[in-house]
C-alpha cells in the first residue's frame, strides 16, 4: 500500500520575544517570554488569561532541513546514553520541527502573553496555542525507560 504524502500549509499566529538565541544553561524553566500574537487574533485570546498554564505549539525554526535529519539519536547528544529513535526523544531535529510546551501564563495584555518557561528562542513562529486543563493534558502514571531520569 503507498501512501500519498500530503502538503500541509500553516498559519504563524505569533511570534516568540525572549532575547534568547540560544539554549540556556541550566535550561528553560525560568525564563521569561512574551508570545506577540497577530493582532488580528487579540480577540481569539479572550478567556485565555483565566488559564494558570497554556500549551505553545510552535515551529523550531533553526534547525536542518528534513532531509538531513538523523533517525537514530543519542538523547541530548549524550554517548553515555543508549542509541535510539528520534521519536523517542524530545529532539529539536526532526522531520517536521513542531514543539510543544506547556508554560505558565503570567499575564495576557491585549495581544501579547507573558509566559515562563517556553523552550524557544527568539523570533521562534507560533503556530498555536491552547489551554492546559488538568486531568486532560496530564497522565497520572506514565512509563518512561530509564535513561529518561538521567537526563
Amino acid at each position: 500500500m503507498t501512501e500519498e504524502l500530503l502538503d500541509i500549509s500553516l498559519k504563524v499566529i505569533g511570534i516568540v520575544r525572549n532575547g534568547i538565541n540560544q539554549r540556556p544553561e541550566p535550561g528553560w524553566e525560568e525564563i521569561v517570554s512574551e508570545i506577540v500574537v497577530d493582532s488580528r487574533l487579540t480577540e481569539a485570546l479572550d478567556g485565555l488569561e483565566e488559564f494558570s498554564h497554556i500549551i505553545v505549539i510552535y515551529w523550531i525554526h533553526q534547525v536542518p532541513a528534513p532531509g538531513q535529519v538523523p533517525t537514530k539519536i543519542h538523547p541530548r547528544g549524550r554517548q553515555e546514553l543508549p542509541l535510539v529513535g528520534l521519536f523517542a526523544t524530545r529532539t529539536p531535529y526532526r522531520p517536521n520541527p513542531v514543539g510543544v510546551t506547556t508554560v505558565r501564563l503570567l499575564q495576557r495584555q491585549g495581544n501579547i502573553l507573558k509566559v515562563e518557561g517556553l523552550d524557544a528562542i527568539d523570533s521562534t513562529p507560533v503556530i498555536d496555542i491552547k489551554p492546559y486543563i488538568p486531568g486532560l493534558d496530564a497522565v497520572t502514571e506514565a512509563k518512561v525507560p530509564s535513561w529518561v531520569i538521567k537526563l
